[in-house]
């Protein structure tokens, strides 16, 4: 049980960004919006936080950068998505493209620094709980920050009438425009909320999780976060699930190495993107339930004057 508590407190770092970026995906994927870019976001906001820090001393600075960048670069995207009607995967694949180039621009004095040592994380009483405290409690404030939002969310998507309201807008845009509601508005609204989420999981991956910037650390994150949500089949207990999973697939490979099992680092270095892929083979072997669950307007454009 000792050796299971560090092995718990990883998978809750590693899911966190995966987490807070799967949350924010669902919520404007919920209004009908798909966005490929979110691992350029995921980079900008990692590179823009991890500066702040590095110049400033100031985590609240960096985490407040990171949502900041992730919101810009989600209104970016929306600029074109909603205002100019373009091909939502397209605008978003070039998001991925740009956002990854920005950062590797932005991080160049940055490539090979650190960040120095911080206080103690956890929730102060409970922390020194045995067992218990050292698995659940010893994490940093945003990870449970995350599990709140996502809490938050469900409460707001399903017992509320504004998240009917959302939810009408992925659902049927043309009759919510019909009966008044600014679907253009609410998307846009969902986006920026979507950024703010994957800029704070860019925000944590480079401060907190790895307090270091390099090249491409998210590693394709911005992706499996996308992957995690039709795993979720777009609900807010599911995603939990399915970050957590990937995370602690993730953190399971280095506790193995670790307690010596022979087996090819490259090979346990590939089984979270192998995971992936066998999830996502076994959903898409039924259609229909994941027609039932996806919002019936998922990348499809609206204008409200056609």
């Amino acid at each position: 049980m000792e050796s299971l508590a560090p092995l718990i407190a990883a998978t809750l770092n590693a899911g966190t960004p995966l987490l807070l970026a799967a949350i924010g995906i669902l919520v404007h994927e919920k209004t009908g919006v798909v966005n490929l870019g979110i691992e350029g976001v995921l980079l900008v906001a990692a590179v823009v936080a991890f500066a702040v820090v590095h110049d400033t001393g100031s985590y609240a600075l960096g985490f407040a950068a990171g949502a900041a960048v992730g919101a810009l670069l989600n209104a970016f995207f929306a600029f074109f998505a909603l205002g100019l009607h373009a091909n939502q995967y397209a605008a978003g694949l070039a998001l991925a493209l740009f956002g990854g180039g920005l950062s590797s621009f932005i991080g160049l004095p940055y490539a090979g620094l650190s960040l120095p040592a911080r206080a103690v994380d956890g929730i102060p009483g409970l922390r020194e709980i045995p067992l218990l405290g050292p698995a659940l409690f010893s994490s940093h404030l945003l990870v449970y920050v995350a599990l709140a939002m996502v809490v938050a969310v469900a409460w707001f998507l399903f017992r509320t009438r504004n998240g009917l309201v959302l939810r009408a807008v992925g659902e049927s845009p043309e009759s919510a425009h019909a009966l008044g509601y600014s679907v253009r508005g609410i998307r846009l609204a969902a986006l920026v909320f979507g950024g703010i989420c994957s800029g704070l999981g860019g925000a944590f991956l480079a401060t907190i999780y790895t307090p270091l910037w390099a090249e491409g650390m998210t590693a394709g994150r911005g992706w499996i976060a996308l992957a995690v949500v039709v795993f979720a089949t777009w609900r807010p207990a599911r995603v939990v699930i399915g970050a957590y999973l990937f995370g602690g697939m993730t953190m399971l490979q280095l506790h193995l190495q670790g307690l010596g099992v022979d087996v090819a680092s490259q090979l346990m270095s590939m089984t979270p993107y192998a995971a992936t892929i066998v999830v996502l083979a076994l959903i898409s072997r039924n259609p229909k339930w994941i027609r039932l669950n996806m919002p019936g307007s998922l990348g499809k454009p609206f204008s409200p004057n056609t």
